[in-house]
């Protein structure tokens, strides 16, 4: 009876996202519903994470990515994304990948991968960058968009992040303080702000900015959300957040 089922269901009509997250993270799973457009359906799985600020951190919660994928590789998603932006500065992504796609048979898409992608899409070279971070994280990820070949012309961070509890206190961050963040850290010569962390809530100030600022505002969220759209062969565009999704 199953395999004469249709493929996607009542409710993915557009597909399947398959999202994993940081266990602490509360801030990317209702951003992520909310650009969905209906009939795009969005399936989360978590990454469990503890203890205090340290590289091997990072290297916990990869390694929970994995098992985390074979929970979503049995709801037959269409692609699947690890939705943490500094995990990858500190563990490598092409591991995360091939786990991810072995685990699902899914196109895998990275945020710091995606982030990359749409800064390119946008044709943004020079990027301020907004943080909730400290600088331990600040100053990798400072390096790590340089090896991309972006020129990080400022930055500025909110120092949270030292234990899991400051990492779930990121998705308690009123709005306007990321707000004023975005617009302190913005320079005359800077191409596109890029407010970075998948825990931030940010994804209603991106319009608000871009018309405030003359300029593109990526989010860590906006850009995963959009590259996973890419990965499925959507071209539709999401509307209301920001030109990435709207344009490109």
């Amino acid at each position: 009876m199953a395999d004469s089922l249709p493929a996607a269901g009542p409710y993915a009509g557009l597909g399947k996202i398959g999202l994993i997250c940081p266990s602490t993270n509360t801030s990317i799973e209702p951003e992520f519903h909310r650009m969905a457009p209906a009939g795009l359906a969005v399936h989360v799985a978590r990454a469990f994470q503890d203890g205090p600020q340290a590289p091997a951190l990072y290297r916990q919660i990869a390694e929970n990515v994995e098992g985390a994928a074979r929970d979503l590789g049995s709801a037959r998603v269409d692609v699947v994304a690890f939705g943490c932006t500094s995990c990858t500065y500190f563990f490598p992504g092409e591991v995360l990948t091939e786990a991810m796609t072995r685990m699902t048979g899914a196109p895998a898409v990275l945020t710091s991968d995606a982030v990359v992608a749409g800064l390119q899409a946008l044709g943004a070279r020079r990027i301020a960058l907004a943080t909730p971070r400290t600088d331990f994280v600040n100053r990798r990820e400072t390096e790590w968009l340089a090896e991309q070949r972006f020129e990080v012309v400022s930055v500025e961070g909110l120092q949270l992040g030292k234990t899991a509890s400051e990492r779930a206190g990121i998705g308690r961050v009123p709005l306007e303080t990321t707000c004023e963040l975005a617009r302190r850290v913005d320079r005359p010569d800077a191409d596109a702000v890029f407010i970075s962390c998948t825990n931030l809530p940010s994804l209603d100030l991106i319009e608000r900015l871009e018309g405030e600022l003359g300029k593109p505002v990526v989010t860590s969220n906006q850009a995963t959300f959009w590259r996973c759209l890419r990965a499925m062969g959507s071209t539709i565009p999401v509307e209301g957040y920001g030109r990435l999704l709207t344009r490109h």
